[in-house]
């Protein structure tokens, strides 16, 4: 009886319960109403603002309470504040803590990253605004209505606006799309803006990037440099060697347009304007079937928009050069792009540049006019670069979109002598252009198309007066990429999809050299007409624990009228919740390289030239890789381990640039390399820290030299970095470091010089490569800040300091005959030494 009795009262308790929580949403009214309703109450007046109290709708006081106490009960819900301006007359106003308009940030629930472009939209009354950059958005207007947050990515939100109603600009989470995340394995690879996702590439976008060491903005390829298996023996990103590999392997796309050139100021700078939305594909196993002409990595780069923006602009310097970017909405379905840098080198001598120049020009023709002439010769010399790109995008209909895009980059280097009795001029220069038009079609929610036009053009000149003598010489070696390419893709079921599609380009390539004493002329030139076929599947199951994609790439070489089928596999296998496992191969090849004639070519700068191959002395390229992959993840820790073996055949040892025994031979080989990168990184709330290590054994075989296996002058048997990141709102501090065991060189087997043939002395070797340099280690800093101006403007500015030890860096050691030609000289190139950089950079 006493259980039934519990029972009743606690059905009564919950129906009152029930009937209480409905009135007391029922009776909510807005401000507005319930002002007039105590005015009319006590027979007074109140005077507001409307925007000032649009927002708030709270449940009325008790209609006994004296004036007084349901005064102070408003403020308590609403913040108001009530002034007496006469009898009947009271001012409404707002606390000034809270006196500003309905602003706030959007940050991705999962990585804490800010979200660009998501829409803020008032319900009802159809006003919108979206985020910017950082995440913030401000209303122009205040209602009452809901507010709702849409982007593609994230799950829709709608908060009510007094959420928005504190005294700073709260912090909004939105939620990934489930199917978004199928994509990723991480977020936040190494640092904010670098994702890794499941098909086995790193998704990198610089404008996202928290910061890394040693940049004080974003600069795509020196950012390669820090991800593991990716090194520059030299330092210079137009030396990149990927997994053993020589630069020329590599292949770069920006917008479709295959880049020949990718070093501003000799490979210190990359050539693609850290001012632009760049988003880099990059691959270094299990390549798409619809990449070819490399036999190592590829990077393929995109300053397409997701959305049509408003109209905005930023101006930017460094201590190097000077850059702008604009982006005007020219519809609702249209707008156009424009970047631009220059240097002010040739003008200006910053600290920087000096550091840079001091780099560059150490042991080249341009610095040995003063150490191996007569004191009476004097130089000087001028370089500048700049760099332009265009961007169209149109919106036809729905389903379809068209886009347009340029870019032209130039080096220019100048060098005057003079003496008493002459004056010589030389000339250097690098440019390449490229256009690309690309039209897209989703014909149904299954079935899209995808074609691609392109043009790219290469030159490298120089012009070369001798100041001992009366000898001029001329080089010029170009290149003339002609490529057009279709795809489509059709959703055979829910997890499995068809891509395939047709490739065909042309290339020429013109090597040219012209002596005036002793006369000589040579102007080669090669033209190649190739066309390849793809198909490839991708299956995506819906438990999104599996990810495969395989298929094959069928090549024709019209030149040398020689066919190859390349299949690439790639395979992702959840094992638990937080362990994955990779499997990843692939078969690949290209038919260009670059290669050394002479060390002095092109006053020996950028002295590596475009050859075709011929099937005789240059033989098509061919490669092989495996790779065998695992990695861990969870809310802090990401931890990443593969292993490798990759073979390429076919390179030759001009296109390896050797400064030994061998530099003169003409042979070819084949290098061979196992190896291992391991990745580990820890993330903090504020604070984020990550370290890489690789381990590789890179050997040649050269059939034809007496030598036939030694090491690869790219081998680094260890590498290793890491950092310690800071990221709070807008002010970003990195602290990092780089080493790596020493690179392979080749020793004189004697201190004199062999003059067996005394018209031609030559120096007798040891073994090749049987030395190394000592270790490198660098250790680099950077900070940088960002202050909201207006509105609609900001201001960023940074600082980076490479080398802070300044430890003097041996990268490269080769020997030659001295001047005299008594005796042997060794020759040490060293890395950068303590290297000062800062920019600003105002967006509006």
């Amino acid at each position: 009886m006493k259980r039934s009795k519990a029972l009743y009262l606690l059905f009564f308790l919950l129906l009152n319960f029930i009937f209480v929580s409905a009135q007391n949403s029922k009776d909510e009214v807005s401000l507005k109403i319930l002002l007039l309703e105590i005015g009319q109450k006590h027979s007074i007046v109140f005077n507001y603002i409307e925007d000032e109290i649009a927002i708030f709708k709270i449940q009325p006081p008790d209609e006994s309470w004296e004036l007084s106490k349901k005064l102070k009960y408003i403020n308590q819900r609403t913040h108001l504040r009530f002034k007496v301006v006469g009898d009947k007359y009271f001012t409404v106003y707002n606390d000034p803590k809270y006196d500003k308009p309905l602003c706030g940030y959007l940050f991705n629930e999962q990585t804490s990253e800010p979200i660009e472009n998501a829409m803020i939209q008032i319900d009802n009354i159809g006003i919108q605004v979206f985020s910017q950059a950082d995440g913030h958005f401000e209303l122009p207007v205040i209602s009452p209505h809901p507010i709702r947050f849409i982007h593609q990515s994230f799950e829709s939100k709608i908060i009510d606006p007094q959420e928005l109603y504190v005294p700073d600009c709260p912090k909004i989470l939105l939620k990934p799309h489930f199917n978004e995340l199928t994509e990723v394995i991480a977020e936040r690879f190494m640092t904010s803006g670098i994702t890794q996702k499941k098909d086995g590439s790193l998704l990198i976008k610089p404008k996202k990037f928290g910061l890394l060491p040693g940049l004080s903005e974003p600069d795509v390829l020196q950012t390669l440099q820090q991800l593991p298996g990716v090194n520059s023996t030299d330092e210079t990103i137009s030396n990149l060697s990927v997994r053993g590999g020589s630069h020329d392997q590599n292949l770069f796309l920006w917008n479709g347009i295959r880049m020949f050139q990718t070093g501003h100021f000799f490979g210190l700078i990359s050539v693609f304007n850290p001012s632009l939305a760049h988003e880099i594909s990059f691959i270094k196993n299990g390549t798409s079937a619809f990449f070819g002409e490399s036999v190592s990595s590829v990077s393929n780069i995109s300053t397409h928009r997701d959305k049509i923006d408003k109209s905005g602009a930023s101006i930017s310097a460094n201590m190097i050069s000077a850059e702008g970017n604009t982006h005007i909405k020219l519809s609702p379905k249209a707008y156009v792009e424009i970047s631009g840098r220059r240097s002010f080198t040739d003008f200006f001598n910053s600290p920087t540049f000096q550091q840079y120049n001091e780099r560059v020009f150490q042991n080249t023709v341009v610095t040995d006019l003063n150490a191996n002439t007569p004191n009476n010769i004097l130089s000087t010399k001028k370089f500048y670069f700049y760099d332009m790109t265009l961007h169209y995008l149109q919106k036809v209909g729905e389903n379809h979109e068209l886009s347009i895009d340029a870019i032209t980059i130039r080096n220019t280097l100048g060098i005057d002598q003079y003496t008493s009795a002459s004056e010589k001029f030389s000339r250097w220069g690098q440019e390449n252009f490229g256009t690309s038009i690309r039209w897209k079609a989703q014909w149904s929610d299954k079935f899209n198309t995808e074609i691609n036009a392109s043009s790219s053009y290469y030159k490298l000149n120089a012009f070369n007066e001798s100041v001992t003598n009366n000898q001029i010489t001329l080089q010029r070696n170009s290149v003339l990429n002609l490529s057009a390419q279709i795809k489509t893709s059709y959703q055979l079921t829910s997890e499995w999809t068809l891509n395939n599609g047709y490739a065909v380009d042309e290339i020429g390539v013109t090597n040219a050299d012209n002596i005036n004493d002793p006369a000589f002329d040579r102007n080669l030139k090669n033209v190649s007409l190739n066309h390849a076929g793809v198909a490839e599947f991708e299956f995506k199951p819906q438990s999104n624990k599996t990810r495969l994609t395989f298929g094959a790439r069928l090549n024709y070489f019209g030149k040398l009228k020689q066919t190859l089928i390349e299949p690439r596999f790639f395979w992702n296998q959840s094992l638990t919740d937080n362990i994955s496992l990779n499997l990843s191969g692939e078969l690949k090849s290209q038919s260009l390289e670059q290669i050394i004639d002479q060390q002095r070519d092109f006053l020996g700068l950028e002295k590596r030239r475009w050859v075709m191959a011929d099937g005789n002395t240059t033989p098509i390229q061919k490669s092989k890789q495996v790779g065998l992959g695992l990695l861990y993840k969870n809310k802090k820790w990401l931890l990443s381990l593969d292993n490798f073996y990759k073979k390429v055949e076919g390179i030759t040892s001009q296109e390896e640039g050797f400064q030994n025994q061998f530099e003169f031979s003409r042979a070819i080989g084949q290098y061979e390399i196992f190896g291992t990168e391991l990745f580990i990184q820890r993330s903090f709330k504020k604070w984020q820290t990550w370290l890489s290590y690789s381990f590789n054994q890179n050997h040649y075989k050269f059939p034809e030299l007496f030598e036939k296996e030694f090491p690869n002058n790219y081998e680094l048997v260890y590498s290793f970095a890491n950092a310690i990141i800071y990221d709070w709102k807008s002010l970003k501090v990195a602290l990092g470091s780089r080493w790596h065991s020493g690179k392979p060189y080749t020793t004189p087997a004697s201190n004199t010089i062999n003059t067996t043939d005394p018209a031609h002395p030559t120096i007798d070797y040891n073994k090749p490569n049987n030395e190394r340099l000592t270790d490198y280690f660098q250790l680099n800093a950077s900070i940088s800040k960002s202050w909201k101006l207006t509105k609609f403007s900001s201001i960023e500015s940074g600082l980076s300091l490479l080398n802070i030890l300044n430890k003097q860096n041996l990268i490269h050691r080769y020997y030659r005959i001295n001047a005299a030609g008594k005796g042997i000289e060794d020759v040490n190139v060293y890395a950068l030494s303590r290297t000062l950089n800062m920019h600003i950079k105002v967006s509006f």
